[in-house]
């Protein structure tokens, strides 16, 4: 018998101990060499645990402990191979089949002695009612019976449900007293350690604009298709507000700067960060060199980002570095908001809800598609003149798209060598 010993990988140099976030196999299950067969979260990912070699596994960890780098939490037993696991006698089979028909007659039996023996007074529900209700997680409490004796019926059910019944509510708030804890994943204790530190540790403000949104719609609704067809990719709004960050921070190199220490560090690129909302939680992965990128390249890097965050596969190195950062709260429908710096970062840009609204353009008032854009900077190395400017730079590439490709300037303004 050959057991190989399991141990925790190391997420990063800084992390010490992780928790066993989800079991993807049972104790005894069989495993085939390199698959997954754990996820377990530290303060800044999640990553697997894949089986070094084929056979059956035995845990040594609970879901939820909290366990060391480089601890032993599983084994797996070399010696078992996955065919016979898989090799059972057919009369067994039938058996088991034969055991389950014999129980679920029983159950039945049960079931139905138990609704013979029910009164339907007092707001029972009658089977057929019960069913509905259990299917659609609506309490008897909030339902009128119209049956004898008050019995709910299943007409009753649908026609609640018809009128706007709110069954996801009802789940939730059932008139109960009961309270439910949950331990914090490591991703949120070091996301509320570090939002704390940020509001703690800067001096943070933040300035507003708002963007007419109209040419980049026109633009995507004249060349989506062909976008896609050439790229590969949808032609998404996050490419256009990452290309005019990029070229802004070139005009306003302090937004992309850090301090450190005494000292303030001027990057020389653009590593943009993308906040992205993921199953344990808020990530921020990082587009790098942005700046050299094209509308496509910048729509492709994010959206394989986007995957591998929703796949909880998004690594350390995707989320490190970074050297400004943008969010959309406008994806959930939020018109504004004050975003949080990323540290150790000075500037964040926070995209919204795109609203259609009356503005005044020429003297005329007329319906636009408007965003607005809030930027929460550091005023301890942005002046407000910088950070200003900056958004309006920001703003006036994006309603003039053609303007990125001039370094934010009028390409009339070019051509006269102005």
């Amino acid at each position: 018998m050959a057991i190989i010993e399991m141990k925790v990988p190391s997420p990063g140099e800084s992390i010490t101990e992780v928790v066993i976030a989800r079991w993807l196999k049972k104790d005894g299950e069989y495993v085939e060499k390199d698959e997954e067969v754990a996820e377990v979260d530290s303060d800044k990912a999640t990553l697997t645990i894949n089986a070094e070699e084929a056979g059956a596994i035995k845990i040594l960890a609970a879901e939820g402990d909290t366990v060391k780098v480089g601890q032993v939490v599983c084994s797996v037993d070399t010696s078992v191979k996955g065919e016979s696991k898989k090799a059972e006698p057919a009369q067994k089979a039938e058996s088991a089949k034969a055991e389950v028909k014999k129980e679920s007659a029983k159950a039945e039996v049960k079931v139905q002695e138990k609704v013979k023996s029910e009164s339907y007074a007092n707001g029972t529900p009658s089977p057929a009612a019960k069913k509905l209700m259990d299917e659609n997680k609506v309490p008897a409490a909030k339902l009128n019976g119209s049956g004898k004796d008050g019995r709910i019926t299943k007409g009753d059910v649908l026609s609640a449900l018809a009128n706007g019944f709110d069954s996801s509510s009802a789940a939730a708030w059932g008139g109960s007293r009961d309270t439910e804890r949950s331990k914090m994943t490591p991703l949120r204790k070091k996301l509320a350690q570090r939002l704390v530190s940020v509001k703690n540790e800067t001096a943070m403000l933040t300035t507003f604009n708002e963007v007419d949104m109209s040419a980049i719609y026109a633009m995507r609704a004249k060349y989506k298709d062909k976008f896609k067809e050439v790229h590969g990719t949808n032609l998404g709004f996050m490419s256009f507000f990452t290309k005019a960050v990029t070229e802004a921070l070139k005009q306003f190199p302090a937004v992309n700067a850090m301090i450190d220490g005494e000292e303030i560090v001027y990057h020389k690129y653009a590593d943009i960060g993308i906040a992205v909302s993921a199953p344990k939680g808020l990530v921020v992965p990082v587009v790098r060199n942005a700046e050299q990128m094209s509308l496509a390249q910048i729509e492709t890097a994010i959206k394989n980002l986007a995957l591998k965050a929703r796949d909880n596969k998004i690594t350390l190195e995707d989320m490190s570095g970074g050297t400004f950062t943008i969010t959309n709260g406008g994806v959930f429908g939020s018109m504004m908001s004050t975003p949080i710096i990323n540290p150790p970062q000075s500037a964040i840009l926070g995209m919204h809800n795109v609203v259609e609204r009356p503005v005044a353009v020429n003297g005329q008032v007329v319906i636009r598609p408007m965003m607005y854009v809030a930027l929460s900077y550091d005023h301890r190395i942005i002046d407000g003149r910088e950070s200003v400017g900056f958004l309006v730079k920001v703003k006036e590439m994006l309603e003039s798209p053609v303007k990125m490709l001039f370094g934010g300037k009028d390409p009339n303004e070019i051509v006269l060598g102005l």
